[in-house]
């Protein structure tokens, strides 16, 4: 059975401009909950106007989403353009397919569980030099965005 699991951000490594970032956190919330809040991209610039101050949602069709967004990361103000695949209320995968992090790759998977629900994230960040010089600092302020949006959803 494997140790227990860190709630801390792991930077597995910097490879060329890029930050891979694994993160579990446990939440006491409903796992349809948790992704209503988590995976509510059409919303996040009022969930969390602090990190996404615009979103525009440019299509969606079916379970699949092009989306505009502006985000606030540590120091860095990024605008994107993502594509969001769920598949409620299990998985939520962005792609960001133009702008400063063209290339980034999350992956959010929401698992129930008896305390409540369990949420792994993989992320692929590109952001440059700065990502891969830096990359405890980048993962430090992703892990700080999805902390508040752990609060959310426990609310």
């Amino acid at each position: 059975m494997p140790g227990p699991v860190s709630n801390r951000p792991r930077p597995l490594q910097a490879l060329g401009h890029m930050t891979k970032i694994h993160i579990e956190k446990t939440l006491n919330a409903e796992r349809q909950h948790v992704f209503d809040v988590m995976a509510n991209y059409a919303n996040y610039d009022k969930t969390m106007p602090r990190y996404f101050p615009s979103i525009k949602v440019r299509s969606v069709r079916e379970d699949v989403a092009v989306v505009e967004e502006h985000m606030n990361l540590g120091d860095r103000k990024l605008v994107m353009m993502t594509k969001h695949v769920t598949k409620y209320p299990e998985l939520h995968e962005v792609y960001v397919i133009g702008g400063n992090a063209k290339g980034t790759r999350i992956v959010e998977r929401y698992e129930k569980t008896p305390q409540g629900t369990r949420v792994i994230i993989d992320a692929e960040i590109r952001l440059g030099r700065l990502a891969s010089i830096i990359p405890k600092k980048t993962a430090s302020d992703f892990d700080e965005m999805i902390a508040e949006f752990a609060k959310i959803a426990e609310s």
